[in-house]
């Protein structure tokens, strides 16, 4: 069960966290629009009740054929096939939802009304489960009858837990077996430069002959950079390092109030600094870039910077992961974001100087709930188990907070959608043409990504200039990027022509088994350059090295 809870989370986890949240207000009055347009459709309302009740009485005959849908794990359990009475409940449920689904269709609403409509009834159901009841849950009285009432006992306490200490929500993991920089996040290396915005890690090599030109992660703003530094094994840091790449990583300070003047234009400034160093340390005059999520965001901000100081060529190759910048693609966030959601968010953390990050977690909860909230509250509660004991989620429960200002420019970018055009985004005072950018380009994208679904990502391939090479990994959001080699699951398109036509892409692309890993560690080799002996020492004669990795700032709550 936890193994199996683990997985579906971890393909729902945070990444690219909501910046808006869901318009409670909005949601409603679709819904209310929803049920007046169908009370002017009388007929239509009849024809489906008339055959929803067709349809009860095959179920009540038991000759009903309802089953759920293949990927719906709620009803796994053979009992809610095997038993008659548990049969006709599941099928009872399916039905109604079914019916109410249909009757948003048939109320003839604008698309967006339409689907926020649907979410609200979709929130209904499941909240109405009845794998969400101890009584109708057939694993949970089972359970109750083997434990003698004890899992119920438990659960109860973990929920008055979850209410005092965890906003109501249930936990999504079993944090104690992990300790960052004692279990997670050990790949060896020191901080070399720190200032008030960022920690720069360089890691220690782990071969005798490295490339010349080093690698610089920017991670995003929204979460803790070592994502890509879990466990042994499935790190990235660790696997990139024995491929002989010089790798540095960002590691953001967690702001508060005090830093809510920290803005795009803060961040790309500390990356330019970042690079500095980078340059210093290695006595390379080029460096290769990578930026994940929000931070391929701020990776695309600071190159349209250097192309427009005439400095692009300090930037060897730039590596962009689960990245959107055209914001006219539809997304899940593209459904909440109303004048009136995005008002209020500004307004919030205006007030408030941050958007904090549990806020945000709880936000995107609710816009997965089986996945991110009704699984846990059968597993935590009803069969009075812990959490999951998961790295990926660990990792998603430490949050970080966004600045002020920040926030308002992510949400100005998603508004105005200017990095796509040329020259109606400025930063730092330069005018940004990504058009400019003629540099080569790896663009991940993942295949069930319901963040950043990966036709948005591919359009990054048609924003920058340069040769742009686009990869699209098995898997989630994040888990598209922790896929590394030797899992069995692992495949990835790659090699096809890039033009306007993402479908058209893959209908080119070569579907090859194992880890994009491999692929971009080739890749990134050819815009590496030579190799030469390994530095026996980190930092350099102005950045000693100082903290160990993982530093401090990602100790930071």
């Amino acid at each position: 069960m936890a193994e199996r809870l683990a997985e579906q989370a971890s393909e729902a986890v945070l990444g690219a966290n909501p910046f808006v949240g869901i318009d409670a207000r909005q949601v409603a009055a679709d819904t209310v629009g929803w049920a007046g347009r169908m009370a002017l459709r009388p007929r239509a309302l009849a024809g489906e009740a008339a055959g929803i009740a067709r349809e009860l009485g095959r179920i009540a005959a038991g000759r009903s054929l309802v089953t759920p849908a293949p990927g719906d794990k709620r009803f796994g359990d053979p009992t809610w096939q095997e038993n008659p009475a548990f049969r006709r409940l599941l099928q009872s449920y399916l039905t109604l939802t079914a019916g109410a689904h249909r009757l948003v269709d048939q109320a003839d609403l604008e698309p967006l009304g339409r689907e926020r409509a649907h979410f609200a009834v979709t929130l209904i159901a499941d909240a109405l489960a009845p794998t969400n009841s101890p009584a109708s849950n057939p694993a949970a009285v089972k359970r109750a009858f083997e434990t003698a009432g004890r899992s119920l006992v438990r659960g109860t306490r973990q929920l008055s837990h979850d209410l005092r200490h965890n906003g109501g929500m249930p936990a999504l993991v079993d944090e104690r077996p992990f300790t960052v920089g004692g279990n997670i996040a050990t790949s060896p290396g020191a901080v070399v430069y720190r200032n008030e915005v960022l920690e720069l890690i360089q890691y220690r090599p782990s071969t005798e002959t490295v490339h010349e030109r080093p690698l610089v992660v920017i991670p995003p703003q929204i979460n803790k950079f070592y994502v890509l530094d879990l466990a042994p094994g499935r790190s990235f840091t660790e696997y990139a390092v024995s491929q002989g790449i010089p790798y540095f990583a960002i590691s953001w300070r967690n702001p508060t109030a005090e830093q809510r003047s920290w803005g795009l234009d803060t961040y790309v400034r500390a990356c330019v600094r970042a690079i500095d160093a980078v340059v210093a340390i290695t006595g390379s005059p080029q460096v290769n870039l990578m930026g994940l999520c929000a931070g391929g965001v701020t990776l695309s901000a600071l190159l349209g910077h250097l192309a427009a100081k005439g400095k692009l060529d300090r930037v060897a190759s730039a590596t962009l992961c689960v990245a959107m910048l055209d914001m006219r693609s539809p997304s899940m966030i593209g459904l909440f974001a109303t004048d009136s959601a995005i008002a209020r968010a500004l307004r919030r953390s205006r007030e408030r100087g941050i958007l904090d990050g549990g806020e945000m977690a709880r936000v995107f909860a609710w816009m997965r709930p089986n996945d991110l909230v009704w699984n846990y509250w059968v597993n935590n509660y009803l069969l009075g188990a812990d959490p999951p004991a998961f790295d990926i989620l660990f990792w998603n429960a430490d949050n970080t907070r966004l600045p002020a200002r920040l926030h308002a420019d992510f949400l100005d970018l998603y508004l105005r959608n200017p990095l796509p055009r040329n020259g109606a985004a400025r930063v730092l005072g330069t005018p940004i043409d990504l058009g400019a950018v003629d540099i080569p380009t790896y663009v991940l994208a993942g295949t069930s990504d319901h963040i950043v679904p990966w036709q948005a990502a591919y359009r990054s391939t048609q924003i920058f200039g340069g040769r742009p090479e686009f990869v699209l990994s098995s898997s989630g959001h994040i888990q598209s990027i922790v896929n590394p080699p030797g899992n069995p699951k692992a495949s990835y398109f790659h090699g096809g022509r890039t033009g306007d036509d993402p479908d058209a892409w893959l209908a080119g692309a070569t579907h090859s088994k194992g880890s994009w890993w491999e692929h971009w560690a080739d890749w990134l080799g050819r815009h590496s350059g030579e190799r030469r002996p390994a530095p026996s020492r980190l930092g350099g004669r102005r950045h000693a090295p100082g903290t160990a990795a993982p530093g401090r700032y990602v100790l930071q709550r």
